[in-house]
């Protein structure tokens, strides 16, 4: 059964999320875990993308867009869309709502800032996720620290 990890960050700001996010494909990464990032929409995707080149000075996660390689075997896919069906691995979310695909994955990660809206979409998908039996772990990650993968 899928394990679903929300990482609460004190930081309230996009960007401290998206270094958030790096981290933990990062981290996953680095454990030898193939990575979908699920991004709320193109924009955001990009941004990833960007960041993932730079958030890091001396390391490299081999990256991409799923609309640039929809079928590529790479270990980090970033898409606002459904991931290809050979990633079910990790899947770290980041859409207000629980993606209907989530179960395939055997590990959820939730990225959410300090935000009061954020968080109150958090606590609907943490309710979501409890009600049908997942496996929940919660962190909580102070202003520019981050832990476990």
């Amino acid at each position: 059964m899928t394990r679903v990890d929300f990482y609460l960050l004190h930081d309230n700001t996009e960007t401290g999320k998206n270094l958030a996010v790096c981290k933990l494909a990062h981290k996953a990464f680095s454990l030898g875990h193939h990575i979908y990032i699920y991004a709320p929409d193109s924009g955001q995707a990009q941004t990833l993308d960007r960041l993932l080149w730079t958030f890091n000075q001396g390391s490299f996660i081999p990256h991409g867009l799923s609309a640039n390689a929809p079928d590529a075997d790479i270990p980090v896919l970033i898409g606002y869309d459904d991931p290809p069906v050979t990633y079910e691995d990790v899947l770290i979310q980041l859409t207000p709502q629980v993606p209907e695909f989530f179960s395939r994955f055997q590990r959820v990660a939730e990225v959410v800032n300090g935000g009061e809206e954020e968080k109150a979409q958090a606590r609907e998908r943490f309710r979501f996720y409890r009600d049908r039996g997942y496996a929940l772990q919660t962190h909580k990650i102070p202003s520019g620290d981050f832990v476990e993968a």
